[in-house]
């Protein structure tokens, strides 16, 4: 059973990154539960979300301990999750917002996603570099599982084509951080 937290402000696609992986591993047959948490104020204000990857029943959607992976986007994440990581877990930070990460207990993997979007053109796609790093590390999903569900997210909307090939371009942004 695989236990994630993804979390930042909103606005930093969050919600998004939860859903992609969820989505990828229905695909595969897995049973999958996406619980999302956000502050009041979407844009700016606290978001998280938690995905749980089973090939058993899952009996709660909750994830309040035991986290197998956390990513998280900037310091309140950090703070709030790491003590929940388990000790086999794995923790992908975004450093250009996480500024004060440490832990004796657990893998961290460093990427500075914000900026990789940014020189990508598109400051938006910072999840899918996280979506990338969570997949370079922990090689459950392959690049064209991402494909398709970003093509059935993208494809029939309004450049659709561009928004795809944008977000698949941070995808392996953050493959190739994690990998090298």
């Amino acid at each position: 059973m695989e236990r994630l937290i993804f979390s930042g402000f909103g606005g930093q696609g969050i919600l998004t990154l939860g859903q992609v992986v969820a989505i990828m591993a229905m695909n595969k047959g897995e049973n999958v539960t996406w619980m999302p948490s956000y502050g009041a104020e979407m844009r700016g204000g606290t978001a998280n979300c938690s995905v749980i990857i089973s090939d058993n029943l899952i009996g709660s959607p909750i994830v309040s301990n035991n986290i197998t992976t956390l990513i998280a986007m900037n310091n309140p994440s950090f703070d709030k999750f790491i003590d929940r990581v388990s000790l086999d877990g794995n923790v992908i930070v975004n450093t250009s917002m996480v500024k004060n990460f440490k832990s004796d207990k657990v893998k961290i993997y460093e990427v500075d996603a914000t900026n990789m979007a940014s020189k990508l053109g598109n400051i938006k796609v910072q999840n899918m570099v996280m979506l990338g790093a969570y997949i370079g590390v922990l090689k459950n999903f392959s690049i064209s599982d991402v494909e398709a569900v970003l093509v059935g997210k993208f494809l029939n909307k309004k450049n659709g084509d561009a928004m795809i090939k944008i977000n698949m371009e941070a995808v392996k942004v953050g493959m190739d951080e994690v990998n090298n």
